[in-house]
């Protein structure tokens, strides 16, 4: 069985830890606003979809606070980690310009394929959601893009998540898979 370590990362107020809860059927999925400090841990079994015989995955997801402040804990955060998952909100237009900085700093940096990226475009109750094309900086294009509403569509958010983490074991597979055969060459 294949552990991923799964980052959750993104602006403040963009409904990460909303997510992270119902992904992980960890708690309840509304209340009040109470800002991340530092980051949290959620540890769970998941489907992997798409994965070879679309094996069980261990999730380690870590809701990340989207505070800049703590910036210089960052590397201890990005170390070892499978994947990465930009959290905006897509009604907040600050959002679209800070989730590039998310990019550079978790993604480019650290060379992840995009098949261990996604962005999660996540609408709160009550936001009008719309399905057009978002206006994201072109590197930003080229990652797979849901839409999240989990008020309307939670089934479609949990399967979405449960393909991205079947790419991301894939991907482990195939890089542990490299490294048996270098070693045996």
């Amino acid at each position: 069985m294949f552990k991923a370590k799964v980052l959750f990362i993104g602006p403040n107020e963009s409904g990460k830890t909303v997510l992270a809860n119902f992904l992980s059927d960890t708690a309840d999925v509304g209340g009040e606003y109470r800002p991340t400090q530092g980051v949290r841990i959620l540890e769970f079994e998941s489907q992997a979809e798409g994965s070879h015989d679309n094996d069980k995955c261990d999730v380690e997801l870590w809701d990340c606070s989207g505070d800049f402040k703590l910036e210089t804990c960052w590397p201890a955060i990005i170390k070892d980690s499978s994947g990465v998952v930009i959290i905006f909100n897509p009604n907040v237009p600050s959002h679209l310009k800070e989730i590039e900085t998310w990019y550079s700093m978790f993604i480019s940096s650290q060379s992840l394929q995009e098949s261990q990226c996604l962005l999660i475009a996540h609408h709160k109750p009550g936001s009008v959601v719309e399905d057009g094309r978002l206006p994201l900086a072109s590197h930003l294009g080229q990652l797979p893009l849901i839409h999240s509403n989990l008020e309307e569509e939670p089934e479609d958010v949990k399967q979405a998540f449960c393909k991205y983490l079947g790419s991301v074991v894939k991907t482990m597979s195939e890089s542990r898979e490299r490294e048996e055969m270098s070693i045996i060459t």
